[in-house]
């Protein structure tokens, strides 16, 4: 009894191995395609970066003096116009200063009166010494020592008169330093940043310290992006621009480029340029500081066709069947053994169509119904799609290209049209061969 239960389990384990030997015998892989659709519509080809926003004119306010700030007027974000007073220092010391230098101007004019009554006097003496002379009263001696005494008179005289004009200097100086006192708004703007408290000593040395910082105007901004050297050459002045602010997402802003500065910036062996951009602030909206990501419109096409990059990505798979391209003219005799047209042919692993890079072009617009004003610098490519037949099996499209804006290309030529579908991917499901089991495992999708 015991033989024939092993028996039994032996023919019931080999029924179960041809079950599953049938099983995977009868299965089969069939390609799915994922398809997208050619359109026509509008599309531009942008040049990305990051930047970021700062007020069209800053001015920095300094004191030209030293002291102690007696009396602040502005805060932040206060509003102020050119000549508004912002600020005073302490005023004592420079007032005591001018009083001083007022003193030695007054003591210096006095001392012009002085040394002029000694010129007068040493005159009279010399005009009295030549007449005595002429009666050989006196020696000729005693008549050059009141020359001598003359002329020393007349030069204390222009010393006296030198030491007014310095004094006067002395006290403009102070006068100039005591106005520097008050502190007013060289522009119309408004306070972005204070960096003093009431109390504070301020030291005016080789480098005036910054009090306040004032922004012209905030209706007016300029964005200031750091373009990749391999962007550069694409910008150009009066370009439109985009740009948003992590601050409020959904809003798109418009500006257009004002400069691109010469001076480039290296970090880490990275170059980029700065470029300008103005741009509109409406209600003072877009704050100092927020950082940008700019879109600078490079080229521009409108009703272009447009095919889907994913498309050119595609490379169908190792058990696609291919319909192979004419064969090029002249090409008959040595390819006598290639397949003829229409006569199909199995793509191998990776093979798809080869991406040619074409010589650059300018333009305004191109076929397949584009043109546009910013036109100039197009990249003219050529690439390939696969479009699936009736019958399953796929044919290549040449596609000569232009511009892109990164998700999808401008077709220039093509014997693609509008609304056709093109393969942008795989998806590999299993199934059974007729008259096979059924499958006992869910349906599978598996994505190339």
């Amino acid at each position: 009894m015991g033989k024939w239960k092993i028996v039994i389990l032996i023919l019931a384990l080999a029924g179960a191995g041809y079950a599953t030997w049938r099983y995977a015998r009868n299965q089969k892989t069939e390609p799915k395609y994922r398809f997208a659709k050619v359109e026509r519509g509008d599309l531009a080809q942008n040049v990305t970066a990051t930047g970021t926003l700062q007020p069209l004119i800053v001015v920095k306010v300094g004191t030209q003096v030293s002291g102690t700030l007696q009396k602040i007027n502005v805060d932040f974000n206060s509003p102020v116009k050119a000549n508004e007073v912002v600020a005073q220092l302490d005023p004592d010391l420079l007032q005591a200063k001018t009083s001083q230098d007022r003193a030695n101007l007054a003591r210096a004019e006095a001392n012009v009166l002085k040394q002029k009554a000694s010129l007068a006097e040493a005159e009279r003496t010399l005009k009295r010494q030549k007449e005595l002379r002429g009666q050989n009263v006196i020696s000729q001696a005693e008549l050059d020592a009141a020359q001598s005494a003359y002329e020393v008179a007349l030069a204390l005289v222009a010393v006296a008169e030198a030491e007014v004009a310095q004094a006067k200097a002395a006290l403009e100086l102070s006068q100039i330093n005591l106005k520097h006192a008050t502190i007013t708004s060289p522009i119309d703007g408004v306070v972005v940043s204070r960096d003093v408290d009431v109390g504070q000593t301020v030291a005016a040395s080789l480098q005036s310290p910054t009090l306040f910082t004032i922004a012209n105007d905030l209706t007016k901004m300029q964005v200031h992006a750091n373009v990749d050297e391999a962007d550069i050459g694409k910008v150009k002045p009066q370009q439109p621009v985009t740009f948003t602010v992590d601050a409020f997402p959904e809003d798109v802003f418009k500006g257009q480029v004002a400069q691109i500065r010469l001076n480039p910036t290296t970090v880490q062996n990275v170059v980029t340029y700065t470029v300008v951009i103005d741009a509109d602030n409406p209600g003072a909206k877009l704050l100092p500081g927020l950082t940008a990501n700019v879109a600078l419109l490079v080229a521009k096409r409108e009703n272009a066709l447009k095919a889907p990059n994913a498309a050119m990505r595609f490379q169908p798979g190792p058990d696609a069947v291919i319909v192979a391209p004419p064969a090029p003219a002249g090409s008959a005799g040595k390819e006598a053994k290639a397949e003829s047209v229409g006569k199909e042919a199995k793509g191998p692993p990776g093979a798809g169509a080869p991406r040619e890079m074409g010589k650059y072009s300018r333009g305004e617009g191109g076929k397949g119904g584009s043109g546009g004003k910013w036109g100039g610098g197009r990249r003219e490519a050529s690439s390939t799609v696969y479009v699936a037949l009736p019958d399953g099996k796929l044919k290549p499209i040449k596609l000569k290209l232009g511009i892109t804006d990164g998700s999808s290309t401008e077709v220039l030529e093509s014997e693609l049209s509008e609304g056709q579908d093109v393969i942008i991917g795989s998806a590999v499901t299993t199934a059974t061969r007729p008259g096979g089991p059924t499958p006992a495992t869910p349906w599978s999708t598996r994505m190339r």
